[in-house]
């Protein structure tokens, strides 16, 4: 078909309208995306734990680290370990009082300012990790764990679990309830002062100094997380007794604490990027510990000697009786432990109930079926 002038000339200017298009197109997106230099925000960030401490002090820098990369470094944490900036039992207070910004711990060692806080880590006969989450997440923890951390001006998210905690490390072994009177025991919390409802005397030490109070005879037992983050401690050079399966701690859960005023002030977008590395941590630590719990445990006993035991029924059930009779005494003390109390109670009913007939049950029959 010949062509003539009029189809040329259509088709000549459809094609230079279409460069055309697409030049402003191009010149538009240039002219709309300015450069843009965001404002760096320093965050000082302390801690209770001692630098590169297994498990809990390298999670810590994991949550640090995290938030300072996924902002591609616009959110920048420098992290304090126990003892640089203040001391570990001070971390509360700098955050609160605005000194820093976040704080990463365990929330029972403020149960001093109100015991409501133990629940926010764990109690005795508490909630397991999955437990935790799921009243943090879906049993209204997290509502009842912000009126309380309001009241400081702080805001708080769960950032870390160690999993069921060992029972703790004794010079002398435990045969019945009767062993634990006159006992020094490092143990905080509610499970400190179940320990006290059953005779014993407990001390009150960071991390960084059990290991000496125990090896030069200040205290006669401690407890501290498990297998993995107890070997680096070595406590095998003071006792060769460690007691697993502690009802003390079953679950125990760390937390980042951020000042509240601060925190609002930031972008919702920010707010979601810290609360989200602390979720992944959350998961991240638990992972680590239940990865690297069975192999600790299998060198301190083929190279350390440690004898591995587990407390009688009779010491079960005198725990059961104290931990009851702490209860009885926090609740009737303060409102907010109250209030959380009742909620963590139904809580371990119902997820715990449910967890009988599901995980608990399954894991029963699977180990025996497997000779494990």
């Amino acid at each position: 078909m010949k062509k003539n002038k009029t189809t040329n000339s259509r088709r000549k200017f459809l094609k230079t309208a279409a460069l055309g298009t697409g030049a402003l197109a191009i010149g538009a997106s240039t002219l709309a995306a300015p450069a843009i230099t965001a404002e760096r925000k320093e965050i000082i960030m302390v801690m209770t734990w001692p630098e590169n401490f297994p498990g809990l002090g390298v999670g810590a820098a994991r949550f640090a680290k995290r938030v300072t990369e996924m902002s591609g470094g616009r959110l920048n944490v420098t992290l304090y370990p126990a003892g640089k900036r203040v001391g570990a039992f001070d971390s509360f207070d700098h955050v609160a009082s605005g000194k820093a910004q976040i704080y990463h711990g365990a929330e029972y060692y403020w149960t001093a300012k109100d015991p409501a806080y133990g629940y926010f880590c764990t109690v005795p006969f508490g909630l397991t990790y999955s437990e935790m989450n799921a009243w943090i997440r879906w049993g209204g923890g997290q509502q009842l764990w912000d009126e309380l951390a309001g009241k400081y001006d702080l805001k708080a998210f769960m950032c870390g679990n160690t999993g069921v905690q060992s029972g703790g490390w004794f010079r002398k072994q435990i045969k019945s309830p009767a062993d634990f009177k006159g006992l020094k025991i490092r143990m905080p919390g509610l499970g400190g002062q179940m320990m006290t409802k059953l005779g014993a005397s407990v001390v009150s030490l960071p991390g960084g100094q059990i290991y000496e109070n125990l090896m030069n005879g200040n205290i006669d037992a401690t407890e501290w997380v498990g297998p993995f983050a107890d070997e680096f401690m070595k406590f095998y050079e003071a006792t060769k007794y460690l007691y697993t399966a502690g009802v003390h701690e079953p679950g125990s859960m760390l937390s980042i604490g951020c000042n509240k005023t601060w925190f609002s002030s930031l972008s919702k977008a920010d707010q979601l990027l810290i609360e989200a590395a602390a979720s992944m941590e959350n998961d991240v630590m638990m992972a680590e510990f239940l990865a690297k719990n069975g192999a600790a445990l299998t060198r301190l006993k083929k190279n350390q000697g440690v004898q591995v035991l587990s407390f009688n029924n009779r010491v079960f059930d005198a725990m059961g009786k104290a931990a009851n009779e702490v209860f009885k005494d926090v609740t009737a003390n303060s409102a907010m432990a109250k209030k959380v109390h009742d909620s963590f109670v139904a809580a371990r009913n119902e997820i715990g109930g449910y967890y009988s007939v599901s995980d608990i049950a399954y894991l029963q029959q699977r180990n025996r079926v497997l000779g494990l």
